[in-house]
Parts: structure tokens; C-alpha cells; sequence
């Protein structure tokens, strides 16, 4: 049994949820591994990023998403609004607030980003792909993506890669 590890740097830009198509990447660590068969799990600490398989669209918005992924952000704001100002939702409170200070975050601002946490909460922070004949499974039309639905600031993010399988 062969453990392999490694991670993906992104990073996101303020304003709208950041979508990164990290297919390619997962698959080269999958090669690289060594592992023919076994497992590939795809995981975000970040507790306001998703890691989702989906089809990709091709066409995209003016703003640079896919289509499929502008109509997830359509449907994820009629059920989780953004949080733009203070006391829309219960988070953050001030020890949370207070806490956010204590660990060097910029201003309360920052704090602003209750829907990010729940849209992650909805969709989950990891995938688990099959690795068959030492090639992930995603089907004819998966993609990985990975999302950071907090839209207060641009942000570096890390995406960790965990291979676990049988060597060819």
C-alpha cells in the first residue's frame, strides 16, 4: 500500500466565488504516484471552500465563469444570500470578532463571509475519486473544481491531495 501527498496553491479574487479547475493537476499527482489502484481524495481546511466533480460547460460569462458554474452561484445566492453587512446573520458575533483580532485578521470586515461558510457547510469540502488502471475515475465529463465562496477579500488557498492505493 503506497500513501502519497501533495498540495495544489490557488488563489481566489474578492467580489465573486472563485472557481479553479484543478483536473489537470490531480491528475499528474495521480501519475507521478505511482498508484494504480486506489483512491484519490481531494480535501479544503478552508471552511468557506467547497471541492466539487462537475461537468464543465466551456461557454463562460463575461466575468469568466462557466455556465454551469454561474448558475450554481444563481441558485446558492437565492438560498444563501451574500452577507453583505453586519447582523444579517447571526455570524459573526463579537467573541468571534474579537477572536478574528487576536489572530491578525485585517478588521471585522473580514468576518463578513457567513454565506461562504454555509455554502461550504451545503456542498462539502472534499471528493473521493477511484483510481482505476491509474487514472481517476470522473467519468466522460468530470472535472475537479475548487471553490472559494468567500467573496470579502482575495485570498492564497491551499488544496491537499491525498493518493492511497497499490502501486503498479
Amino acid at each position: 500500500m503506497k500513501m502519497f501527498r501533495k498540495k495544489i496553491e490557488v488563489t481566489s479574487t474578492a467580489g465573486h466565488p472563485t472557481f479553479h479547475n484543478i483536473t489537470a493537476q490531480i491528475k499528474d499527482m495521480v501519475a507521478a504516484s505511482g498508484v494504480s489502484e486506489g483512491i484519490c481524495t481531494v480535501y479544503s481546511h478552508h471552511t468557506t471552500c467547497s471541492v466539487l466533480i462537475q461537468e464543465c460547460s466551456h461557454d463562460k460569462t463575461y466575468f469568466g465563469l462557466e455556465y454551469l458554474q454561474q448558475d450554481l452561484c444563481n441558485v446558492m445566492e437565492k438560498l444563501i444570500p451574500v452577507c453583505r453587512v453586519e447582523n444579517q446573520y447571526l455570524h459573526p458575533g463579537p467573541e468571534h470578532i474579537k477572536f478574528g483580532d487576536s489572530v491578525g485578521e485585517p478588521g471585522p470586515w473580514t468576518s463578513l463571509n457567513t454565506d461562504g461558510h454555509l455554502r461550504s457547510c451545503i456542498l462539502g469540502r472534499s471528493e473521493t475519486i477511484v483510481i482505476e488502471e491509474g487514472r481517476l475515475d470522473l467519468g466522460q465529463f468530470g472535472f475537479v473544481y475548487f471553490v472559494d465562496w468567500d467573496q470579502v477579500r482575495g485570498r492564497d488557498r491551499v488544496v491537499q491531495v491525498a493518493i492511497i492505493g497499490e502501486e503498479r
